[in-house]
């Protein structure tokens, strides 16, 4: 499968949605994370990304605006030992609560499926990085209606095993914009990663719909020694 360019891949999409990409830095020594949110409507935009812990929340800009706070309020990031956990609703807790039961990422999801907001009824997006012993995989899961039909879930999961320096993968939650919002079909799409973290941040700020983007998290991992740096920016300031 052709790499593709995420820049393109962003700038020719004016709703994405959610968007999830892991990989690893064209050096090879460092995990890659990020995750973006957009926002059509007033709710959806009235929101920041805040750090909780090693990981992060999200919160209302203005309290005082906030309307319906399921579905948009959660921790996209959670980490558990040598695990980064990278979601799109609090499914990351059931993710997390899973792992430390001993139940495998597949596993811990089969209690989930797709985000009750018909018509659009979004998938759920996931992600989880195991970083340990100089060594780095992941697994990334769609938790979707059967082509449309709320009656019936599909669940995809997908394994990347010592993966190559300067690819990832990217996953979304919509193919593109629309009335209803079409789901994300097939496999998560092989992207570039470069090695500059900054770089890499204004890369994907700067692609996202300016008008729809609301915040994006972004953490490089070493390897060798779990140390990371992460960068968040918000457009509500």
């Amino acid at each position: 499968m052709k790499i593709l360019s995420l820049e393109q891949e962003l700038k020719e999409n004016a709703y994405p949605g959610r968007g999830i990409v892991v990989g690893r830095t064209a050096d090879g020594t460092r995990a890659v994370a990020a995750y973006f949110i957009m926002g059509r409507s007033a709710n959806s935009r009235n929101r920041v990304f805040v750090e909780e812990g090693e990981g992060i929340r999200t919160e209302a800009f203005d309290p005082a605006r906030l309307e319906d706070p399921s579905l948009i309020i959660y921790a996209p990031v959670r980490v558990l030992g040598n695990e980064i956990i990278v979601t799109n609703g609090d499914q990351t807790d059931t993710v997390y609560d899973g792992r430390k039961a001993g139940l495998t990422f597949e596993q811990a999801l089969r209690a989930r499926e797709f985000e009750p907001d018909a018509p659009n009824y979004t998938p759920r997006i996931s992600a989880i990085l195991q970083i340990g012993d100089g060594r780095f995989g992941y697994e990334m899961s769609i938790l979707k209606t059967d082509r449309g039909n709320p009656e019936a879930c599909s669940r995809y999961t997908f394994s990347y095993e010592d993966p190559a320096a300067g690819q990832g993968r990217f996953l979304h939650t919509y193919m593109h914009d629309g009335n209803p919002l079409p789901s994300f079909e097939g496999e998560p799409k092989p992207v570039e990663i470069g090695d500059d973290m900054d770089a890499f941040t204004d890369l994907i700020w700067s692609s996202l719909n300016e008008e729809n983007k609301v915040a994006l998290f972004v953490r490089y991992i070493e390897i060798a020694t779990g140390k990371y740096e992460t960068r968040m920016v918000n457009k509500n300031q």
